[in-house]
């Protein structure tokens, strides 16, 4: 089951990926992209990016700074932790996050064609609840 749902998600990152390279932000790999997390980056610690990803801090802050060398983000420091420092979008942030949101949304409706209105909502409705259950899961850790 875990293979399947890794080639579910292959399919949505790549067709993000490449849909936010036709929109014109080909200074990216897909792990630039992959750091956008829905609702947003913005206002997000590195700290909390990488343990959501589950890699390095290190990892996240290269790329981070390569995002930020090319004008998409900023980062502050934060105002709740002067020692911490915060994800700030730019405009140029906002547009790319738009962009990946874009393509998300039309990778979504890919899938939903290829599996039918019926098999899609059922993958939708077991997905969110499998979600809701991955979330108190969570919270009740240590």
């Amino acid at each position: 089951m875990g293979a399947m749902l890794r080639l579910g998600w292959q399919l949505v990152r790549e067709q993000i990926f490449s849909g936010v390279v036709a929109a014109g932000y080909n200074d990216l790999n897909p792990a630039h992209v992959g750091l956008f997390r829905y609702p947003t980056l913005d206002r997000q610690r590195p700290s909390e990016l990488a343990e959501q990803l589950q890699i390095t801090r290190q990892s996240v802050n290269d790329l981070l700074g390569h995002l930020e060398g090319r004008g998409y983000l900023t980062r502050e420091p934060d105002p709740a932790d002067g020692r911490a420092r915060v994800v700030r979008l730019t405009a140029k942030g906002h547009s790319l996050e738009k962009a990946i949101n874009d393509q998300a949304h039309a990778a979504e409706l890919k899938i939903a064609e290829l599996l039918g209105r019926g098999s899609f909502s059922q993958l939708r409705n077991a997905l969110e609840e499998l979600a809701k259950h991955s979330a108190v899961d969570r919270a009740s850790l240590p």
